[in-house]
């Protein structure tokens, strides 16, 4: 339904046109400055957080490292990288479902971007509205757990095929639950045959090595 001459369609176009404008802008600032940049996406409880966590612990003597993590209000994630001493900026969406280009694109001042090599950015938890918004990293990452059910993936193919990784994240829970990691890997291949898929467990540190190395670091 149109109100003068357009549509809600037109509306979000629109927007997701300007998005993926300034998300190219931001994309040639961080090459320009020789960043490399990462996008992890995912729902809420996935592990994103404790996956980046231990993999900060790993590279921050190799790489000058820095983070900036989105929610819908708190600073409970960027607290929890912070503990190791690496800088972390916190994005407030309010009520936005996902990180935008634009809303990066406002913080891009804090960010050192002069004295790092390597920025981490955490997107809103969330496996849906992520898909519509690209932020102009080199990379997407897109973490689900085994806990969300051996479907998660099939249900959500948009953000796997929007992905450079697909992780498979709490696989030290899978002799005590009913899923079939192996068959998410299946189904996460059957959508992106591109996907390097990895098996990972943040609490173990299972699988952290081989996420490493597929993300090229």
């Amino acid at each position: 339904m149109s109100g003068q001459g357009f549509s809600i369609v037109d509306i979000e176009q629109d927007l997701i046109k300007r998005n993926e404008e300034l998300a190219k802008e931001i994309s040639n600032i961080f090459h320009k400055k020789g960043i490399k940049t990462f996008e992890i996406v995912g729902a809420i409880g996935a592990g994103k957080t404790a996956i980046l966590e231990t993999m900060v612990e790993r590279l921050k003597g190799k790489y000058r490292l820095a983070l900036v993590t989105a929610d819908v209000t708190t600073e409970i994630d960027a607290d929890r990288i912070r503990r190791h001493g690496v800088k972390c900026i916190q994005i407030s969406t309010g009520r936005e479902c996902a990180l935008t280009a634009s809303l990066l694109q406002d913080i891009l001042n804090q960010i050192p971007l002069d004295t790092i090599d390597v920025l981490f950015v955490e997107n809103v938890g969330n496996l849906i509205c992520p898909a519509d918004f690209i932020i102009g990293s080199d990379k997407r990452i897109v973490v689900v757990s085994i806990t969300e059910g051996e479907h998660v993936v099939i249900k959500h193919p948009m953000l796997f095929k929007m992905s450079d990784v697909a992780v498979i994240n709490k696989i030290d829970l899978r002799n005590v639950m009913d899923v079939d990691p192996e068959k998410m890997v299946r189904d996460a291949l059957e959508i992106n045959p591109s996907l390097k898929v990895v098996l990972t467990s943040a609490k173990t540190s299972e699988g952290i090595g081989e996420l490493i190395d597929a993300l090229g670091l």
